[in-house]
């Protein structure tokens, strides 16, 4: 019953009033996003969700609009001459995740699930294995038990068991665990670039 109904109806109560509460700072990401840099105050991205079906992703941009396209190994790294001096500061405190509240709304993702990859990397839909492909069975996280261990973590071999682990132990326990140490990693700074 948590799994089919309340986890979506939570997620959405919750994203609501945080939306609210959140105006402010969503004002003020966006005031200092468009004074640092040109371009849109958001960025999108097609991502793999719930049973492989494709949807966009909301975030703050953090990169450069002309350097976006050349992220070419998907990977950034600290000091990346790509980030804007706002996205810099957004990116280590993760408020650049802060819309995806507007995905949670439309029912595309959860506060709590394997994080959604991108349609193409690490590989295709129909290139996932059968065992890999349980990281589909339920609804695309803002944070997981992937990002609980491995922060911002870019290797996908390490993740994706991970992710699985969360399917097959999906309970309301363990999100609110997992929900609860995310509010405390929030802040955290540590592995959100890549070291090589």
């Amino acid at each position: 019953m948590y799994r089919k109904y309340f986890k979506s109806i939570i997620d959405w109560i919750i994203a609501f009033i945080a939306l609210i509460i959140l105006f402010p700072i969503f004002l003020l990401v966006a005031i200092a996003i468009k004074l640092d840099s040109k371009g849109p105050v958001f960025f999108r991205q097609e991502r793999l969700g719930y049973k492989g079906k494709v949807f966009t992703i909301y975030k703050f941009r953090t990169m450069k609009v002309d350097q976006i396209e050349n992220d070419v190994n998907h990977k950034l790294f600290e000091n990346d001459p790509r980030i804007t001096r706002i996205g810099r500061f957004i990116r280590k405190t993760s408020i650049d995740e802060l819309p995806q509240l507007f995905n949670i709304l439309k029912g595309e993702m959860s506060f709590i699930g394997p994080r959604p990859p991108l349609t193409y990397f690490p590989k295709k839909i129909n290139e996932y294995n059968e065992f890999e492909k349980q990281r589909f069975y339920v609804k695309p996280g803002i944070s997981g038990l992937a990002q609980i261990r491995c922060r911002e973590e870019h290797d996908w071999n390490v993740n994706i068991p991970i992710d699985i682990e969360y399917v097959q132990n999906f309970s309301i326990k363990n999100d609110i665990n997992l929900f609860v140490k995310s509010l405390f990693s929030f802040f955290r700074t540590n592995n959100i670039y890549s070291k090589e």
